[in-house]
């Protein structure tokens, strides 16, 4: 659980790195009159990417050293696709809402003050 939370904040201040030095980017669509929801999906799908890519290599990870696992699993085998798909549906649900945030933050970005802070 403690590995989640840390994820969870690692790609929510990941997201919102990306949201700030993107700003200008935003700003330049939003004045081309990008719609919000256009903006929000755009972040939302980076932060969905980053985790799926963290997923399959720590389900990858898991799978080859399942031989060391089974040793500190307790009643849960070291490879049940159960719970490696419960993870990963996890991890991907918690990453949604991880850089939902920072995205609906960017949907906020006034194309004015962006264009004329740079």
């Amino acid at each position: 659980m403690l590995a989640l939370i840390l994820a969870c904040i690692g790609l929510h201040g990941l997201l919102s790195y990306e949201v700030t030095r993107r700003r200008r980017k935003i700003g330049i669509r939003m004045a081309l009159e990008a719609e919000a929801r256009d903006v929000l999906r755009l972040i939302v799908r980076q932060g969905i990417a980053l985790s799926s890519v963290g997923a399959v290599a720590g389900i990858g990870i898991a799978l080859a050293i399942t031989r060391y696992l089974t040793a500190m699993l307790y009643n849960v085998h070291a490879n049940d696709p159960w719970t490696l798909i419960a993870v990963a549906v996890l991890l991907t649900l918690i990453s949604l809402a991880a850089s939902f945030i920072p995205a609906r933050r960017a949907t906020h970005v006034d194309p004015m003050v962006t264009l004329r802070c740079e």
